[in-house]
């Protein structure tokens, strides 16, 4: 067996920063002028910032739009931000069996590393402002062995990275499109992850 690596995604894997995210979209109309839908926003949480900001600015005021974005974003979506169900034991469960915890996700690293802190996540490695099979390269890179995300596009990064993806409901796509992308197991949240784990691991030694 390679050394157990897990690599996570952040947003609606192991945070929920649905609260917080909407709040800076609040801000950044109130700044801005722009009406965005800050529910519809965070609804589908998983592409890049810049495909969100996309719906509701003109092409020629994405890159500002996404620069006053990052720029509030620490004063209004952190604190509001909680671990999701399972999240600590999660981590907990991989350094349990001797492994390393690699995040990897579509945020801008300097903002997930916010994010992490204020909640006391340790992890081994961070990836940022990666998205689909761009998060294949990160996962290669840091030899993660399992990839554990809420957006099929993480499915789609398991797969491109060789690795099995593992799913949990918790974000925008159902269990059904979640497996029709490839996921290797599907669950409700978290809290089953150890026990998933467990059995992936079995399943690998028996390969």
């Amino acid at each position: 067996m390679p050394l157990l690596t897990v690599g996570f995604d952040l947003d609606m894997t192991l945070v929920d920063s649905r609260p917080g995210i909407a709040a800076t979209y609040r801000a950044l109309t109130a700044q801005t002028g722009v009406p965005v839908d800050a529910e519809a926003a965070v609804s589908r949480l998983g592409p890049p910032l810049r495909t969100e900001i996309a719906h509701w600015f003109p092409p020629e005021q994405v890159d500002e739009a996404v620069r006053v974005f990052r720029e509030l974003y620490p004063a209004y979506a952190i604190t509001p931000t909680v671990p999701l169900p399972g999240a600590r034991a999660a981590l907990d469960a991989v350094r349990e069996r001797g492994g390393r915890v690699v995040v990897v996700t579509s945020k801008l690293g300097r903002l997930a590393r916010l994010h992490l802190d204020h909640l006391g996540l340790a992890v081994d490695e961070l990836a940022g402002d990666l998205f689909a099979e761009e998060k294949a390269a990160a996962l290669r890179e840091h030899g993660a062995t399992y990839y554990v995300g809420d957006h099929v596009a993480d499915m789609v990064a398991a797969k491109a990275a060789a690795v099995p993806g593992i799913a949990v409901a918790t974000g925008p796509c159902s269990v059904d499109e979640l497996r029709a992308a490839g996921a290797a197991a599907v669950l409700p949240d978290l809290t089953g992850f150890p026990a998933a784990l467990d059995g992936m691991i079995r399943l690998a030694l028996t390969q």
